[in-house]
């Protein structure tokens, strides 16, 4: 009994050092202490496992011996998954939208599952202790049990209707614009993202994809007035003023692409020949990174833009700058006459 003290103490000094490891890790979330903490963690799990095994190999047959290791080592998985998750650093990462419903979904999701999963080590722990290997131990053979299926069927059924019944609100408020919100369209396509604003008249101009092309690359109909003031952004950043909900409409014109900036907590994915929609009220400025989330060719990883949420009157002073669909097909056109002049000078005279 004395050495299996032993080894149960040495199997709780490395679980505590694993524990260590891991908030190490979380603290950091980077760097040398971040792969420290990392190093020790894994390390610690597999000296508790090589004991496990030699408390087992000295266990077997043994009928006063019970079985402390591994149900120390379930709890310590999840009291370890528990600490992870409240010290973590992305947890208490800034918001940089009003989608507090949604991180309350999130923690709805996080308790329902976290407590499941908490629930089943600790069942396991006390199966391992209650009915540890030992002579005189037989394990009965029951391969139905219409009880127990009730009961985890009618378990399961309500966990997932839980998680889900909020979702349905939650997303009804995803699509919901107020009608008080500014309007932009983000367009993909392999592997740049392009941005329209309406202009005065706050309309966006229709578009067609058989008028995409070089000098049209967002495909707008010149002959609808009221894509003539529309504001083309075409690779730049792109600028939202601070504290107005703001719709997106997305558009894909060649492929699947996925609009996602972490902060916001908003992801749509954009399909080609329709246009999806979400919306969000920035509440923080600064500068945030856009990404394509969803697998769209060879560089998808090079997809990525800049969004700035400005105060009014610097988003104001940038939209200024900013050039309409009319004023870039007027210096297309410009370009144009200027390279047939050129053309004509450098023909020889007859």
């Amino acid at each position: 009994m004395n050495d299996l003290r032993k080894q149960w103490a040495t199997g709780v000094l490395w679980a505590l050092a694993a524990a260590g490891g891991l908030v190490l890790a979380a603290r950091t979330g980077s760097g040398l202490f971040y792969y420290l903490g990392l190093i020790v963690f894994v390390f610690c799990v597999l000296a508790v496992f090589n004991l496990l095994r030699i408390s087992y190999d000295r266990a077997e047959g043994r009928e006063d011996v019970k079985q402390f290791l591994i149900p120390t080592m379930l709890v310590g998985v999840a009291v370890g998954t528990v600490v992870f998750h409240v010290v973590s650093p992305w947890w208490w990462s800034p918001i940089a939208s009003n989608w507090g419903y949604i991180d309350t979904t999130i923690n709805l999701t996080f308790w329902i599952t976290g407590l499941a999963f908490v629930a089943i080590l600790f069942f396991m722990a006390y199966c391992a202790l209650r009915f540890a290997h030992g002579r005189g131990h037989k394990a009965a053979y029951e391969p139905e049990s219409k009880k127990l299926e009730i009961i985890l069927t009618v378990a399961t059924t309500v966990g997932v209707a839980a998680m889900l019944a909020p979702g349905l609100f939650v997303w009804n408020q995803f699509v919901e614009v107020p009608e008080e919100a500014d309007t932009v369209e983000i367009v993909g396509q392999q592997w740049q993202w392009s941005y329209r604003l309406p202009g005065e008249d706050r309309t966006l101009g229709r578009t067609n994809p058989r008028l995409i092309g070089a000098d049209n690359p967002l495909g707008l109909d010149p002959k609808d007035p009221n894509s003539a003031d529309d504001v083309i952004i075409d690779g730049g950043a792109l600028y939202l003023p601070l504290g107005r909900p703001v719709e997106m409409k997305l558009r894909a014109i060649d492929v699947l692409h996925s609009f996602y900036v972490p902060e916001f907590r908003a992801k749509m994915d954009m399909v080609p020949g329709t246009v999806t929609r979400l919306w969000f009220t920035p509440t923080r400025t600064g500068e945030f990174q856009l990404l394509c989330a969803e697998l769209c060719g060879l560089a998808h990883a090079y997809m990525r833009g800049t969004v700035v949420v400005a105060e009014e009157a610097q988003y104001s002073s940038w939209l200024k700058e900013q050039r309409t669909f009319s004023q870039l097909a007027a210096e297309r056109s410009g370009n144009e006459d200027q390279s047939t002049n050129l053309t004509n000078l450098e023909r020889p005279t007859e």
